[in-house]
């Protein structure tokens, strides 16, 4: 059988609509149907000979992890109820495993080599948001004080249903059977498709089945990164939030306020390298060096190197400070370090051209 090196119009046509689909299930806002989710975590359950579980529906993952937590508190033998003696997880991991495989290995006989890349690429490229920032939110949640390490580590197991992630592979199998015609398990598919569509997080255990809601809203900069600006970039109904610049998680002492109330100051007390450089981004150059000592290096026309006088970032600080003739507004780039003359600076700024030069261009 001869590979096939080109999709079909309808083939190319459809790719897109079922990439979406998955996308926006994945970035979903909406509630989940508590009685359809019911449903599917009863069927799972069924297929394997487990009675229905107790399902206990929170609104966010933090909410879960606290119900957890309180319900071991001094009492931590209780955690065999909740543990995995038993082969629920293992069977759902073989059956998304299974089929994935399957399905790939379909695609990977069926397409060229050069096609079967793209299509990966093009569906990979796509959903990689879901799977990203959801594992900002379980970082975050591992940084909260009151969960204990017990608790914790249902965090780091293979416990959990998490359609952020699965998303991404359910997307390539139904692909694969709707559009290329690939065998599949269709029982095990509607198992997969139950939990995917109809919960958010799912911790299955034996004999309680915890499902955690979809955010109320989730915000993202033009790259697709976690990012809001004086409120949480991801929130939940009852108030767990996560806050973001860019994708780069902050404390709430500075996701709640908005970057252009940030205070230059706080760059000279904040002990993490990452928040800073998020913090003197957000601020801006020319703030910080109008408002944090600077000594004066050199000068040259309307241009002015300047170094930080403080030990704000792991190198030090030097600004090009350009003040405009007619406006008298200032702006500032940062410069590397080992700038000895404000016309040096320039001829950096400018990829190696001498001002004077780059003047008589202009």
């Amino acid at each position: 059988m001869s590979l096939i090196e080109k999709l079909t119009p309808e083939q190319e046509a459809l790719i897109p609509v079922y990439r979406e689909k998955w996308r926006a299930l994945a970035l979903s806002t909406d509630r989940i149907d508590r009685e359809k989710a019911g449903e599917a975590i009863k069927i799972v359950y069924e297929v394997i000979g487990l009675s229905k579980p107790e399902i206990l529906f929170f609104d966010s993952p933090l909410a879960a992890f606290k119900s957890v937590n309180a319900n071991l508190k001094n009492n931590y033998s209780n955690l065999e109820k909740y543990w995995y003696r038993w082969n629920l997880p293992n069977y759902l991991l073989k059956t998304y495993h299974d089929l994935f495989i399957k399905i790939l290995n379909f695609l990977g006989e069926l397409l060229s080599e050069d096609l079967f890349s793209s299509l990966s690429n093009e569906l990979y490229f796509d959903l990689d948001i879901c799977f990203f920032f959801w594992q900002q939110v379980i970082q975050h949640l591992i940084t909260q004080e009151d969960i204990p390490n017990e608790v914790l580590s249902f965090l780091e197991s293979d416990m959990r249903v998490e359609p952020e992630e699965w998303i991404q592979r359910c997307c390539l199998i139904e692909i694969g059977f709707v559009i290329f015609n690939a065998p599949y398990n269709s029982k095990g598919w509607q198992l997969l498709q139950g939990l995917v569509e109809n919960c958010g997080w799912v911790y299955p255990f034996k004999e309680i089945c915890i499902v955690c809601d979809r955010p109320l809203h989730l915000r993202f900069d033009n790259q697709n990164r976690l990012h809001a600006e004086g409120e949480p970039a991801i929130e939940f109904i009852d108030g767990y939030s996560l806050y973001s610049y860019h994708g780069v998680t902050l404390p709430e002492k500075y996701g709640k306020i908005h970057p252009q109330q940030w205070q230059s100051q706080w760059v000279l007390t904040e002990e993490n390298a990452e928040l800073r450089r998020v913090l003197i981004q957000g601020i801006g150059y020319a703030r910080i060096c109008q408002e944090l000592q600077t000594i004066e290096l050199d000068n040259w026309q309307e241009y002015t190197l300047l170094k930080i006088d403080n030990n704000v970032d792991i190198e030090p600080i030097y600004l090009l400070k350009m003040t405009c003739p007619s406006t008298s507004s200032i702006h500032a780039l940062r410069v590397p370090p080992n700038m000895n003359s404000a016309r040096e600076a320039i001829r950096w700024v400018n990829w190696g051209i001498d001002p004077e030069e780059f003047v008589v261009q202009t």
